[in-house]
């Protein structure tokens, strides 16, 4: 079978007014040359702290068809070479032609929380029976977007993109790059609010997705959050007429009639814009089974088949430092296991809370312990002592019976947990790792979570060590 290219020269020079001095075409688009693949088309991007023209040789080398330079690469045939006086600007440009040459129902994602397990699930969504495209991983910002959208292939049945920010003004440029047909707003709460006066000014910064709908096009709102009448308002002032919420109440065009949850999954009952639907997720957790509101949301508004999105939905399986779980067994014999959730990818209040309260939805048989393990939420400027301790309540109402906190803002969680619970504050991940593998028992469910710069992915790296520590002294 031949592969559709995604781009060729000609298209490429055609598009940056430039020159080229041979015929290619390209399969992929690549900025990192340790990920660069055959047939990739590379972009030397300037950043802080390097510059891609320093590994434009090894790109080539690994395959690459080009590379797109803004300066002269020595020792290299100049054929490789495609000139621009900007390589941002001509990602930009691509990721723009992209958009341009698809007629395809296009869907935007942000909010607080939510916006890659969303994305993703999504995409299982409509992938059942029609060819998408998404941005991967956490592909959201300046960079993420265009080369999101210059990944596009030509023959593809929906695009949907991540759109992510921390300052006002970045959302409204990258969804009038993406130009979506629906812009969906998972939820507003307190994230990236050190940049921010209050979550009014969040809510604000993330309106500003609405500002690159096209005509006739959908927003997608949550009924149940705070900030839902201000963004409806402004949707409205903007003359977006198709508003859509969903939440947990009757008042929301698509709502959760019934949800029961068991250890992997949640089942729904819904009533999406009159009809009644039961479905299942395949993640365990109310903010879950909200989700899975918005895209049947969006599945709609882009007529797509909502009996395959939902079962699509019942195949999605947690990401990596998303939820993902994992069993690890303390013996040889395989008698003696824990389970741990691995929330390691980020962390903000709302995000914390729903993890915690997935925690306590886990079931545990006694004596085994609910135990969650939290470093630093980053970014919350001068708040950030209040929603630390103010998980201490969280915790409290969800029954979580230890936890571990690491960091000079967790402190002020620990200095509020009373008693039993609090299994001790540490100065460092090394001396909280090392308590806590000596203190886990048989069915013990332990969930890791907090900012990346936290560093809790290696205290979920420390962990499921213990398996194949435990084995290797075995042998």
């Amino acid at each position: 079978m031949t592969l559709i290219p995604l781009w060729s020269g000609q298209e490429v020079a055609q598009i940056f007014s430039v020159k080229i001095t041979a015929s290619w075409q390209c399969q992929g688009i690549s900025i990192d040359s340790r990920t660069t693949q055959e047939g990739d088309l590379f972009f030397a991007l300037i950043g802080p702290n390097s510059d891609g023209h320093d590994y434009v040789k090894m790109a080539i080398a690994q395959g690459a068809v080009a590379a797109i330079v803004s300066k002269p690469v020595d020792g290299l045939d100049p054929k490789f070479l495609v000139r621009v006086d900007d390589v941002k600007g001509a990602l930009d440009q691509l990721g723009q032609a992209a958009r341009a040459r698809v007629d395809i129902p296009i869907i935007a994602i942000t909010g607080s929380v939510g916006k890659t397990g969303t994305k993703e699930a999504l995409k299982k969504a409509l992938s059942r029976n029609k060819k998408v495209h998404a941005s991967v991983l956490s592909y959201n910002n300046d960079i993420g977007v265009p080369l999101s959208l210059a990944r596009m292939p030509r023959d593809v049945d929906f695009g949907i993109f991540e759109l992510g920010m921390n300052h006002a003004g970045e959302m409204r440029e990258l969804s009038k790059m993406v130009k979506p047909h629906v812009a969906i707003i998972t939820t507003v709460e307190l994230a990236h609010s050190e940049f921010f006066k209050d979550v009014t000014g969040i809510a604000d910064a993330k309106a500003e997705i609405f500002e690159g709908l096209l005509p006739g096009g959908s927003v997608i709102l949550n009924h149940d959050n705070h900030q839902y009448e201000r963004l409806s308002d402004r949707a409205k002032a903007l003359g977006i007429k198709n508003i859509i919420s969903f939440g947990t109440g009757e008042s929301a065009h698509v709502h959760i009639l019934r949800q029961v949850f068991h250890d992997t999954c949640s089942c729904v009952i819904a009533n999406i814009k009159g009809r009644i639907m039961t479905f299942k997720v395949g993640m365990l957790g109310h903010h879950w089974v909200m989700n899975s509101l918005a895209i049947l949301s969006a599945v709609d508004a882009v007529g797509g088949d909502l009996g395959l999105a939902g079962l699509g939905l019942a195949e999605m399986k947690s990401l990596k430092g998303r939820g993902r779980r994992h069993q690890v067994f303390l013996d040889q014999a395989g008698e003696a296991s824990i389970l741990l959730i691995d929330e390691s990818y980020n962390a903000n209040p709302a995000s914390m809370r729903a993890a915690l309260e997935t925690l306590e939805q886990t079931s545990i048989k006694k004596p085994a312990s609910r135990i969650a393990v939290l470093g630093d939420m980053a970014e919350l400027g001068t708040q950030s002592e209040i929603l630390h301790a103010e998980l201490a309540k969280v915790i409290e109402d969800k029954n979580i019976d230890r936890v571990y906190t690491v960091g000079p803002h967790m402190k002020y969680l620990s200095d509020r947990l009373a008693g039993f619970r609090n299994a001790g504050h540490f100065g460092t991940r090394q001396a909280l790792e090392d308590k806590l593998t000596r203190d886990l028992r048989h069915g013990d469910v332990i969930m890791v979570k907090g900012s990346n710069a936290s560093g809790m992915a290696l205290v979920v790296e420390r962990i499921l060590e213990m398996e194949a520590l435990d084995i290797k002294q075995a042998m």
